[in-house]
């Protein structure tokens, strides 16, 4: 098989120093992850890839169309789903249900996109949320530093299935739901915007979802880097996401490139997340929030991993703890012949939500684990889940 090169993955954004967990709630934890089985292969690369674009490049989602059949993505940005009856038995499908156009205007949001949340009320109509980047070291005077990381411009967009997710598309004009208050910028140095938005989880009328950003320092409006929780009674409108500012659901993040009067809107970080958050579940039984996330040896991390955190209200976190000790995407390749682990979800087959927004007692932890050659990352990718115990305290 002929395989394309495979950019730089969409989470390197947690090269950027985001706040540890020194701020984490309370103590003793809410719950407890026990990993009680060994790894099975969901997706093998060198198997049962359609193209070079095939490799598992996003925490996994998933949800139930309305014939109860399941859809996952959590592939490239030449978005495609495995499909199967249920999260035991999938397979990709090989239609690409949404493009990246690799446009070089930013103003269009139609560079690389990647599918990374989803919400269905039905299992017809899908809202989706797309991690799309701006990649502007690969458009032609663009970006004079050349380089992805001094490039990349990153925004939250949205796009729309009315077919149970068999396609998507794009609204027109985009569809933005968090973007930085200014536009791309050719000597911008750094990665800038909003990114890597996590599943959406159900609480009552709200859906919630927590999204990184890079922050900024703009004249009367100074943005914390971390990671913010937005909320919504309306998924299936993107305007209508909002993020919490420490008083309220009330900052939003519209498209720079439309006009805009009023000073731009801040959202206050949510501890104890170092890097984006690859999932987060209700339990059932408890009614308790928790967290999935990667983290890099350092500080209050011990060990390279995944680590998991439990919350009552999705505000107030407790300290995070080990589920899974690895080298991750944030470690340095060059040190990991053995390979790197990323991208890690939770998912319950038995979730009472055609959303997999519920866990249960038991889960499984979706991951991907990236083949090195001394210090570059392949794209010999293969996703894994292991199943998970889980137990909340009341």
């Amino acid at each position: 098989m002929t395989r394309r090169p495979t950019p730089p993955a969409l989470l390197l954004a947690a090269l950027l120093t985001l706040p540890g967990p020194a701020a984490a709630g309370q103590e003793p934890p809410l719950s407890s992850l026990t990993l009680v089985g060994p790894p099975r292969t969901i997706f093998k690369a060198g198997r049962d890839a359609c193209d070079g674009a095939d490799v598992p490049d996003a925490p996994a989602r998933a949800f139930r169309d309305a014939g109860g059949a399941v859809a996952m993505f959590g592939m490239h940005y030449r978005n495609r789903a495995l499909r199967g009856p249920d999260l035991d038995h999938l397979k990709l499908d090989c239609a690409v249900v949404l493009e990246s156009g690799e446009k070089s205007d930013p103003a269009l949001y139609d560079d690389r996109s990647w599918i990374t949340a989803t919400w269905t009320e039905d299992g017809r109509a899908v809202a989706a949320l797309l991690h799309h980047e701006y990649q502007a070291n690969e458009h032609e005077g663009r970006c004079p530093a050349g380089t992805y990381m001094a490039c990349w411009y990153n925004t939250i967009t949205a796009a729309a299935s009315g077919d149970g997710g068999r396609s998507f598309r794009r609204a027109s004009p985009p569809a933005v739901v968090a973007a930085a208050p200014f536009r791309q910028e050719v000597d911008q140095g750094r990665h800038r915007g909003f990114f890597n938005p996590s599943n959406i989880v159900a609480q009552g009328r709200w859906r919630y979802m927590l999204a990184s950003t890079t922050g900024w320092d703009r004249p009367g409006s100074d943005q914390d880097s971390g990671v913010c929780l937005f909320r919504t009674a309306t998924p299936d409108d993107p305007t209508s996401w909002r993020a919490w500012t420490g008083a309220g659901f009330t900052a939003a993040f519209p498209d720079p490139y439309a006009a805009r009067a009023r000073l731009p809107d801040t959202c206050k970080p949510v501890a104890p997340f170092p890097a984006p958050v690859g999932a987060v579940v209700r339990h059932r039984g408890t009614g308790a929030f928790i967290a999935v996330f990667m983290a890099k040896a350092g500080g209050e991390f011990p060990q390279s991993g995944f680590y998991w955190t439990s919350s009552r209200d999705l505000l107030a976190w407790d300290k995070p703890r080990l589920l899974m000790a690895g080298a991750t995407l944030y470690d340095d390749p060059c040190t990991a012949p053995e390979g790197l682990i990323a991208y890690p979800s939770l998912l319950d087959p038995s979730a009472e939500g055609r959303n997999f927004d519920d866990a249960g007692d038991t889960a499984i932890l979706t991951y991907a684990t990236l083949r090195t050659e001394g210090c570059r990352i392949t794209s010999e990718r293969d996703l894994l889940r292991r199943p998970v115990a889980i137990k909340v305290w009341p």
